[in-house]
């Protein structure tokens, strides 16, 4: 998930904290990561392409706060 996806969806009130159910209201540590791994002779590459985020909710009374590499989770359509 991309940083521009994560600032859309928080804009859009579209990602909700699980504990209070109101929308999250900021995000805090974004980096993205890539793995890559070469296997044997035939040089196999595996990469993985991932995003972690500490999502704050920010809600009056809701102290939710979580790092998750999923925040897509939190989004409802």
């Amino acid at each position: 998930m991309s940083l521009q996806a994560i600032k859309d969806a928080i804009a859009s009130k579209k990602m909700i904290c699980p504990k209070c159910n109101k929308p999250v209201q900021k995000y805090d540590k974004y980096a993205e990561t890539i793995d890559s791994v070469r296997e044997g002779f035939n040089l196999d590459t595996v990469q993985s392409y991932g995003a972690r985020v500490t999502l704050i909710c920010g809600n009056e009374g809701c102290e939710w706060k979580e790092r998750t590499e999923y925040p897509m989770e939190y989004v409802l359509d």
